[in-house]
């Protein structure tokens, strides 16, 4: 595939790095010298040093004969008009733009980017995907990450196992047996740095960060199970009243829970304006590494603090901060990916990676085959995939037990007809089912494969 990307930042680099590793031509550009470069030493990708909207600069990095372009510079408007001339000028067929300003995106204005309009196929818009992602970490804190499948009916998991954890020291096919009911596999475990898939015979040991799949209906009894009851957050604090934090703090009053926010600001003219957006969320003005306001904003008696600047460091250090003085849990947004390695040792409970976000929502589309999400894993070493089963595909008809899978491949769950199945040998994958596979990175190819449409199909 010959795809285009927008913007070296780092959502660009990442996206780069994970399509150029799967052999798919790419071309880079930027109006940063120093950031081509830095793609063109590290990265097996041509790099272009120019407007990403200009024709010019598309026409050499090769839009005449692309796929796809991925527009995610910094630049709302850039972004739009690059996927504009790509279609208008060069009829690039697919077009993604990453778009920030909620003002474009209101439900009344979305027709602005239809084919006739400015044709754009997809908007990624990081604050909502990232948003989402902490109200859903906030709902389920015993979960280090969350993604939703099958039409949200469908949850992947990943849970740490403590010295608690009841179900360590058990080999999975027996918890299968002891809880015949619960609609939960088990389809990667991290441990001491290695990601794998465990076989039925493997037990969890402590430290384990297991991946699961499961229905919606079950995600807290499952995490029960792995020994994580705890409560959902009461009394948050927020650092950060950017889009981020607006977003959350709206959500959580949309809800009408009796959850209490309040949110520091660096920024006074942001947190006059957040002030006059929220209704029972209070703004307080001044730095999250200040002790005093920290105090202010009774961090002590607070359940968590959820660090959501642009600084990672701020959120970093704010999170170790809150901790000290007596807030019982953190949830820190860390961009820089070097960062993730020490957020235990730190003191971090649990970290977003917005980069990571986005890049996911980006594979969704470059997948061939009937993908119809994708969540990737430990900076891409795995990916959760929800594909669409075709008439033609390998894994439609035969039990499950005579299925020849892929080595690095577990099918975690199935969802028909808006019921979510718990795959055993018996089980009969159908067409037009959509089933969720944990996927190691070397193996995601072949996944692809399982679900592309054949030629003797027509």
């Amino acid at each position: 595939m010959r795809v285009i990307i927008c913007g070296a930042g780092q959502v660009g680099y990442g996206i780069a790095e994970k399509l150029s590793a799967e052999q798919n031509d790419v071309s880079v550009i930027d109006t940063s010298a120093q950031l081509i470069r830095m793609v063109r030493d590290n990265l097996d990708v041509r790099g272009f040093v120019g407007h990403g909207s200009h024709p010019t600069v598309l026409e050499q990095a090769g839009a005449a004969e692309a796929d796809m372009i991925i527009a995610v510079t910094l630049h709302d408007e850039v972004n739009m008009v690059a996927c504009q001339v790509a279609h208008s000028l060069f009829n690039v067929p697919t077009k993604i733009a990453r778009i920030r300003s909620q003002s474009y995106l209101e439900q009344h204005y979305l027709d602005l980017f239809s084919r006739d309009h400015m044709p754009i196929d997809v908007i990624i818009s990081p604050e909502v995907e990232v948003g989402d992602m902490v109200l859903r970490r906030i709902a389920l804190p015993g979960a280090t990450d969350i993604v939703r499948f099958g039409d949200g009916k469908i949850a992947m998991l990943a849970i740490e196992c403590l010295e608690d954890c009841p179900v360590v020291n058990t080999p999975l096919a027996q918890l299968s047996e002891l809880f015949p009911d619960l609609p939960s596999t088990v389809v990667g475990v991290s441990r001491n740095g290695r990601l794998f898939i465990p076989r039925s015979a493997d037990q969890l040991v402590t430290g384990d960060l297991a991946y699961v799949v499961t229905s919606k209906e079950q995600v807290r009894r499952t995490l029960g199970l792995f020994g994580h009851d705890e409560q959902e957050a009461t009394r948050i604090v927020i650092a950060g009243g950017g889009n981020i934090g607006l977003y959350v703090a709206q959500a959580i009053e949309a809800r009408g829970s009796r959850t209490k926010v309040k949110i520091i600001e660096s920024t006074r003219e942001r947190a006059v304006v957040i002030a006059d957006e929220l209704r029972r969320t209070v703004v307080l003005h001044g730095s999250a590494l200040d002790q005093k306001l920290l105090l202010e904003a009774d961090i002590e008696d607070a359940e968590l603090m959820v660090a959501l600047t642009n600084d990672d460091q701020v959120n970093i250090l704010s999170c170790v901060m809150a901790k000290r003085m007596g807030c019982k849990a953190n949830l820190a947004l860390l961009n820089n990916p070097t960062y993730h390695d020490f957020t235990r040792t730190l003191g971090i409970d649990a970290h977003i990676n917005p980069r990571n976000v986005t890049i996911s929502r980006v594979l969704q589309h470059v997948r061939r085959g009937r993908i119809r999400a994708v969540h990737t894993i430990q900076r891409g070493a795995a990916e959760i995939i929800e594909a669409e089963a075709l008439e033609t595909s390998p894994l439609v008809g035969p039990p499950m037990r005579d299925l020849d899978l892929p080595e690095g491949v577990r099918i975690g769950a199935i969802f028909r007809g808006g019921e979510v199945i718990k795959p055993s040998g018996a089980t009969k994958i159908k067409p037009k089912d959509r089933v969720v596979i944990f996927a190691m990175e070397n193996a995601v190819k072949q996944v692809e494969q399982m679900f592309r449409v054949s030629l003797e199909f027509f």
